[in-house]
């Protein structure tokens, strides 16, 4: 047996005995929580660049003040 089928197997959740609709409202959730989590690193992530840029910038021109 390959490897990959025995991830595939190893892995695969049976749903259909749950409703359809609380599968889908389920990975409605999942969705926004990912989103919101995503929306949240990217955030951060912009902040320290903008940080950096700043930081980065005063670095440069105090450097080339005292040159």
């Amino acid at each position: 047996m390959p490897l990959a089928e025995v991830v595939v197997r190893a892995f695969t959740i049976d749903l259909s005995e749950y409703p359809r609709w609380a599968v889908i409202l389920a990975g409605t959730a999942v969705a926004a929580v990912a989103l919101w989590l995503m929306m949240k690193v990217l955030k951060w992530t912009l902040w320290l660049l903008i940080v950096a840029v700043v930081l980065g910038g005063l670095a440069w021109a105090g450097w080339e003040l005292l040159r």
